[in-house]
């Protein structure tokens, strides 16, 4: 029990370590930056010198927004694709399903329709036996009502 409460202290200190090594790299980076743009604008350079400087790393900028928003437009356009793809699978799939379900319900209709109809096959059967039966004993009774009175 005690051994496993120290495997959990110590993949928590492990965690806390990756942590702690990802925002140190992430503030350098930024640190990195900010001080780099700082540099440009206060380096001892000529008014020219500085607005050439700008310039180009604006440009660089811009190129760089430019290959992204062409990739990021790439990007959507696939997934887009995609779920289209995806959509009418799915659709496909669903219309299959649903398709099948009904036959399945109307088989069943059909087999209670006809089920129905020979259970009132059979009872129109027994009717008629029972009909019979009752006038073979009023045949009967009358009969013996007639060889009585004989």
């Amino acid at each position: 029990m005690g051994n496993n409460k120290d495997n959990q202290n110590q993949n928590q200190n492990e965690n806390q370590d990756q942590i702690n090594s990802k925002d140190f790299m992430i503030g350098t980076l930024i640190g990195g930056i900010v001080g780099a743009s700082v540099a440009l604008l206060f380096a001892p350079k000529s008014g020219k010198d500085l607005r050439t400087d700008i310039n180009s790393g604006s440009q660089k900028v811009k190129e760089r927004a430019d290959e992204w928003k062409d990739v990021a437009y790439e990007k959507s356009n696939d997934l887009s694709q995609q779920f289209q793809t995806k959509r009418d699978e799915f659709s496909d799939r669903f219309k299959q399903t649903k398709d099948q379900l009904q036959d399945r319900v109307n088989e069943f209709k059909e087999q209670r329709m006809q089920g129905g109809e020979d259970v009132a096959q059979d009872v129109a059967e027994a009717i008629e036996e029972v009909a019979d039966e009752l006038e073979r004993q009023e045949a009967n009774d009358l009969y013996e009502r007639s060889q009585d009175k004989q």
